[in-house]
Parts: C-alpha cells; structure tokens; sequence
C-alpha cells in the first residue's frame, strides 16, 4: 500500500512502514490517516520502521511508537542508516539495522506476508476474518460473510460474500474460487460491481486479479 510518501507492505517478519521524503509531520498525518481507515485490519501486527538516511530524535521515534499503539500495534525495529536515528530507537529499546535482510527469491505464495491461515469451515452470514497475509477457506464463504487479506485468498468452495484481496495496497492479489460470486470484489485499490444476472450452474473455476488498472475474472486452470 503507497500513498504519497508512506508505504506499508507485508514481510516475512510483519509489517514494513516506510516514510520517504517531505516534512515529518506531515508524514505522521498521513500515516495516522492511512491507519485510520484501516485500524481493524493492523491491530497486533509487528511493525518495522523504514526511514533511510532521515536523522531522527528519540522524540521523533516515540511519536511513531506512541501513533501505533493507539492502533494496537507494536513497534519492534528501526531500519536506518543514519547513525543518530539507531542509536535514538535502540534507547527506546529497539531493534536497529542500517538496511533490510537480503531475502532469498520465493514463490508467487509468499508475496505479501509470512504467514497464512487455513480455514476449514463455511463462514456463515455476519462472520469475519481479517488476516495480513493470505487465506485459504475450504468451504463456503457465505453471503453477508467476510473475507479481508493482505494477500490471496482461496475459496475450495462457493464465495459469496465480500471479499478483499491484497487489502494493503497490492494489486497483485488474486482470488480464487470453485464458485466466484462474490457481492462484493475487491483487490488492492480496485473494486469490482457484481454481476447482474444470477450464479448459474456448472460454472468452472474461476481466478480474479487485476490486470491494465481493472479486475478481470479468467478460468481458474
């Protein structure tokens, strides 16, 4: 997810905040707006600050630290390389590095997040699962059910309900589904209006993403 000078993305350890150039307190609202709109979605997630060669205060960290807690989330480490930024977050009791860890290549199911979650149910009306990375459902997803991730999502049955699909920001996310039929499809930033005739029979397997600014739905082979 990027918007101006603030990303947020899903890493193999938790949540990456990177803030890029521009006046810090307008970075801060930026980030304050951006968890606003999505607070449910971070509550428990580790974070690692991003912030380059920008030199940073302790006090100026605490505001970090201080903006994600009230969003129920936990600041565990501060990637600068500016020398006076890691020593200001390491007397605050953070983690510290001047660069992030060189990740091996991986495969399309590692994007967005390191972990997963298996769900072996049919989610029901008014039922809800939020998760930062991918998600598999076998069963099915219900309408008036719920499903948000970082990452994928993978119905082994009928989705019905909402769905939302690289809810950081990635347009890369897929949907997949035996049934797609969703009331609602999302991915990234993009949404798409359901079809206006009714679910038919037979249907094959169907695959949403995003492709020239739009979500397209293909066989799912």
């Amino acid at each position: 997810m990027t918007t101006g000078n603030v990303t947020i993305k899903g890493t193999r350890e938790g949540l990456l905040i990177a803030l890029g150039g521009g006046e810090w307190g307008a970075l801060l609202e930026e980030l304050a707006e951006r968890l606003e709109r999505t607070a449910t979605f971070f509550q428990g997630g580790r974070v690692t600050l991003e912030v380059g060669d920008r030199e940073l205060p302790r006090e100026g960290i605490q505001a970090i630290v201080e903006l994600l807690a009230r969003h129920g989330i936990a600041l565990e480490s501060v990637l600068s390389t500016a020398a006076e930024t890691r020593q200001a977050a390491q007397a605050l009791g953070l983690r510290t590095a001047s660069e992030p860890q060189v990740e091996r290549p991986s495969s399309r199911v590692e994007r967005g997040s390191s972990e997963g979650v298996l769900v072996r149910r049919t989610l029901r009306s008014g039922q809800v699962i939020h998760h930062p990375g991918h998600v598999v459902i076998i069963g099915d997803v219900n309408p008036g059910a719920e499903v948000v991730a970082g990452g994928d999502v993978v119905v082994w049955g009928r989705l019905r309900g909402l769905v939302h699909a690289g809810a950081v920001g990635d347009d890369g996310a897929l949907v997949c589904a035996l049934s797609l039929a969703p009331t609602q499809l999302r991915i990234g930033n993009h949404i798409a209006r359901p079809p206006d005739q009714e679910e038919q029979g037979d249907q094959p397997p169907e695959m949403a993403q995003v492709r020239d600014g739009r979500i397209v739905v293909e066989p799912w082979r």
